[in-house]
């Protein structure tokens, strides 16, 4: 499997997991209509540093809800963004992506994957940013030209630097974007390595306190409409065979968002243990209030709207090619 600090390219993914897709790319949906049934008890599932993922991890409710069910839950992680949950789902050493985004979900399908959506939801408000520390002396977009930012490849930190250099009419060619995961970014930032970093709630918000940085460029305060969203998926073989464990793990997520919700502080102060990162950036997560909305994947109107994200992205080479979000959902 190749090593989560890369993401992979078409002909690398197909080579490396052998899966057979040739050089279409997209792959159909194969699950044609709504099923019933399961074929384990088992599910393994992915989970982040930070987020929704790691609060169910360390609760445990999630686990109770699902043993009751006669399932047992397997955690594997954390990994340090979607992209190499996927690649796990895919290689056959989990069962779940961790609910991460969308984009990089598409660039997979879009290589190969034979990945199907099962379940989204957004939460708001977001923190996703193009930060920079005070000591660069950049405090717009437009001190960006010129200067190295690190985003992580067709996901949310390279959807964010073109969509901001995009509003302030700026071409590409003039900022140097490099490629870098989250670790990586956080070390070469702190360093003084890159001038800039496009990056997601926690770690922004750490980075924020621990390396007095700014925020350039805010998704929520300066975009007015979402492109990128949370996303749960599985391969279609496992969708096909199991469609009553998808649905009771879809249940048991949307039900750990609802809680979450509900109780703002204890999942912060659960992310924190768990984090350990300074009674400062908790209080502001507190502070957030941040609340989970879920979609199903036969919710129609939703599907609309990340299809036109997903052509908003392709138009802008982001994807790599145009792809049918409705084709390539679970039919639960």
């Amino acid at each position: 499997m190749p090593k989560p600090s890369s993401f992979w390219s078409r002909r690398e993914f197909l080579r490396t997991l052998a899966i057979g897709a040739g050089s279409a790319g997209v792959i159909p949906a194969v699950i044609s209509r709504p099923a019933a049934g399961r074929t384990t008890d088992r599910v393994r599932l992915t989970y982040a540093r930070g987020g929704l993922t790691l609060i169910a991890k360390e609760r445990g409710e999630l686990d109770k809800r699902l043993s009751k069910e006669g399932i047992k839950v397997e955690w594997v992680g954390p990994f340090p963004n979607h992209a190499p949950t996927l690649q796990a789902v895919t290689g056959g050493s989990a069962d779940f992506s961790f609910g991460g985004s969308t984009t990089p979900a598409l660039a997979a399908i879009i290589a190969g994957a034979p990945l199907v959506f099962t379940q989204f939801y957004h939460y708001d408000p977001r923190t996703t940013a193009i930060i920079a520390r005070k000591d660069t002396g950049i405090e717009t977009v437009k001190d960006l030209i010129g200067k190295t930012v690190a985003v992580n490849r067709s996901g949310l930190g390279e959807f964010l630097l073109i969509a901001a250099l995009e509003k302030h009419g700026i071409e590409r060619s003039k900022v140097n974007a490099i490629y870098l995961n989250p670790p990586d970014a956080a070390t070469a930032l702190a360093a003084g390595k890159i001038d800039a970093w496009a990056m997601w709630s926690p770690a922004v918000d750490i980075a924020r306190v621990e390396y007095q940085a700014r925020d350039v460029f805010n998704e929520g305060r300066d975009l007015n409409f979402a492109v990128d969203y949370s996303s749960f998926l599985t391969s279609r073989d496992f969708a096909a065979a199991n469609p009553d464990l998808v649905r009771a793990v879809n249940a048991a997520f949307a039900a750990e968002g609802a809680w979450a919700s509900a109780n703002v502080r204890e999942s912060e102060e659960i992310s924190q243990q768990a984090g350990q990162y300074k009674d400062e950036v908790r209080d502001y997560f507190i502070g957030l209030k941040r609340q989970y909305r879920f979609y199903a994947v036969n919710d129609t109107s939703f599907v609309t709207r990340l299809q036109t994200a997903a052509d908003w992205l392709t138009d802008r080479s982001i994807l790599t090619e145009r792809i049918t979000v409705a084709g390539h959902v679970a039919r639960l």
